[in-house]
């Protein structure tokens, strides 16, 4: 250890600048705490190592919750993208996501603008070292030249650079993503702290010259044509968008992998962290669907200034040599130059469940991590952590109360409680089927969720607010408007009849006649002579009208969890003491903590009767608590 000085005091430091450091500094400094950032390498922030992009199903649904709550993430992709889609248009609104291909530098440049112009942030480039921790509590780090920096509270989001290893072939070598220096002191101080770490891995596939790719053998994947955007702020729309491509793997290709298995880390031991089962390498998906001739493969453009394309859907770590052997068996690739191999990394990992909800670790007071260093694989599921510990760490320092996401609130929050509750045997993903109310967590209705709580922590402007609130006000008007009026069927039949639609027989109100299937918003605003609304407003009017049904049932669901939520479970309880709840549940709970009843409800291997011997424990504490004041 080199000889230590003092280098400066803050409420909060984030160690690590990838997508979770980046939102949890923005929030914290929006936040009014004296913030300071410190990132290996500052030409790296935001940097995107594996896909260029963001969004897709559930994780373009967190992007606008954090966007809702004013984070960083959705305006910075919507200056910087080169192209936008919405997927899932065919299908109802709870599974409707957009997804956007990124400049990875413009994106990266703009983020890093973004934290330097704002107030009450300091960046610098410091590899961490050591964590300073007294009596169970943080209070600083020392990084690798010896500085120390103090801090009531600290967020460490180090994505997988902790004790981070490349693997291509037979070839392992220390490393961060894209050939970064790996943060090894650090991952040995939280292993000694007795921090739980687990082995994960992820990869990449290789990159390729645009120029040497024959696009007329593959298909072309245009962005939309309506003007799309993730900021709920945005009013200036990138229209001159670039197109990906679809390819597929071939005979050929699968016969190439199968034919080189025995030179593929994943099956030769050299790999053994878990990799993510809902995002395979090209090897694993060979071998696992034998049975499948081909494999989708979307060529995407790294950005408007580079040739660089990823082969999405081509993750490898096999040997290069193999990997342009393969390049060649695909249709539009067969002369295609290879610029990057792919590669898989391994890195350390905390256990979750050593979290709070809060993400605060129950080891240690006033710690905070938030990212893939929490098991999860993606950008955005990064992104909504950094800013709920964010959030979180700033509320210790300033005395504001601790923020819970719940699972009816947000993504976020059922990513958040998956991790604390049940924790991650591989790096998790978020889907729209982890989420047992996504038809109330929508991609139209984050600022509805969200937006009156960012206002509460300060986190949006009042300007932003004022509009968010004459949004809602509009959209319950015209609610209410709808409801009230009456439609004649002479007025109306005859539009009807011409759109294919059943006339009308007796009278109906304007709600009644949007809930029709095959009527939008237009066509009973025209026969209900509607006031001029806003798209937005308008998209909130049909979908809360149209689902009014499915939603009150799920906000029925909501109303037995919340009462769950509510019963408290004793910080001091000793489940020892508790008889009658099986070994496994005692176990899990003894691990846990869980903060709630509904909480342990969620527990893998805590069953419907423990929750209810748990629940007369409870009950009976609070007689024994009455009897004696």
């Amino acid at each position: 250890m080199p000889n230590t000085f003092e280098a400066g005091t803050f409420d909060v430091i984030v160690v690590g600048a990838g997508h979770a450091g980046v939102e949890a500094a923005y929030a914290s400094a929006r936040m009014g705490a004296k913030t300071l950032v410190l990132t290996i390498n500052l030409d790296m922030i935001a940097f995107m190592p594996c896909n260029p992009s963001v969004g897709g199903p559930a994780k373009g649904i967190v992007v606008r919750e954090i966007d809702a709550m004013g984070g960083a993430m959705g305006k910075v992709i919507d200056q910087t993208h080169i192209q936008m889609r919405m997927l899932n248009t065919g299908k109802g609104p709870a599974v409707r996501a957009l997804r956007a291909q990124a400049d990875k530098v413009l994106y990266q440049q703009a983020m890093k603008q973004l934290l330097e112009e704002q107030d009450n942030l300091t960046i610098h480039q410091a590899m961490v070292d050591e964590l300073i921790v007294e009596d169970g509590e943080i209070k600083g780090l020392i990084t690798q030249v010896g500085a120390v920096y103090r801090a009531e509270t600290v967020v460490i989001t180090t994505g997988t650079f902790l004790r981070g290893e490349i693997i291509i072939g037979d070839l392992k070598y220390s490393s961060g993503p894209n050939n970064q220096q790996p943060s090894i002191k650090l991952a040995d101080n939280m292993r000694d702290l007795g921090f739980e770490m687990v082995r994960f891995k992820t990869g990449t596939p290789p990159r390729v010259n645009s120029k040497t790719i024959d696009y007329a053998k593959t298909e072309i994947q245009p962005g939309d044509e309506e003007p799309r955007a993730f900021s709920f702020e945005t009013t200036e729309f990138i229209m001159d968008q670039i197109p990906c491509w679809l390819t597929y793997t071939s005979p050929e290709t699968h016969q190439i992998i199968n034919d080189n298995l025995d030179s593929s880390p994943m099956f030769t031991g050299v790999i053994t962290g878990a990799g993510p089962r809902y995002c395979p390498s090209i090897e694993t998906k060979i071998v696992r669907f034998n049975d499948k001739p081909r494999h989708q493969l979307f060529l995407e453009p790294e950005g408007r200034n580079t040739q660089e394309v990823y082969v999405q859907g081509l993750s490898t770590s096999l040997p290069e040599h193999i990997q342009r052997k393969m390049l060649e068996t695909i249709p539009g690739l067969e002369k295609a130059e290879m610029m990057r191999a792919g590669y898989a990394i391994e890195y350390d990992a905390v256990v979750p469940t050593q979290l709070w909800p809060t993400l605060e670790t129950k080891k240690i007071k006033n710690l905070y991590t938030a990212g893939q260093i929490n098991g999860t694989s993606g950008y955005e599921e990064a992104a909504g952590q950094g800013m709920m510990a964010g959030i979180n760490a700033a509320a210790r320092v300033l005395g504001k109360e601790e923020v819970i996401l719940g699972r009816a609130d947000a993504y976020i929050g059922v990513l958040i409680d998956d991790l604390v509750t049940k924790g991650t045997n591989e790096p998790y993903r978020l889907l729209t089927s982890r989420a047992e109310y996504r038809l109330l967590l929508r991609h139209d209705n984050a600022d509805m969720r969200l937006t009156e709580k960012a206002f509460e922590l300060g986190l949006v402007s009042e300007e932003r607010y004022n509009k968010f609130a004459e949004k809602r006000e509009l959209v319950k008007a015209e609610i209410n408007r709808l409801a009230e009026f009456g439609i004649k069927p002479r007025l109306v039949n005859e539009a009807l009849t011409e759109i294919g639609s059943s006339p009308l027989k007796d009278g109906i109100h304007g709600t009644d006649l949007l809930k029709r299937p095959e009527l939008n918003y237009d066509f009973v605003a025209k026969v209900t002579e509607a006031p001029e609304l806003p798209e937005d407003v308008k998209e909130q009017v049909e979908i809360q009208v149209k689902y009014e049904g499915y939603i009150e049932k799920a906000l029925q669901q909501v109303e037995k969890l919340k009462k769950m939520e509510g019963k408290k479970i004793p910080e001091q309880i000793d489940y020892d003491a508790i008889s009658g709840i099986a070994t496994e549940a005692r176990e899990k709970l003894k691990e846990i903590r869980p903060l709630t009843v509904a909480q342990a409800s969620r527990i893998s291997g805590v069953n419907p009767a423990d929750i209810s011997i748990l629940l007369v424990y409870i009950e009976q504490g609070k007689i024994a608590k009455i009897a004696q004041a």
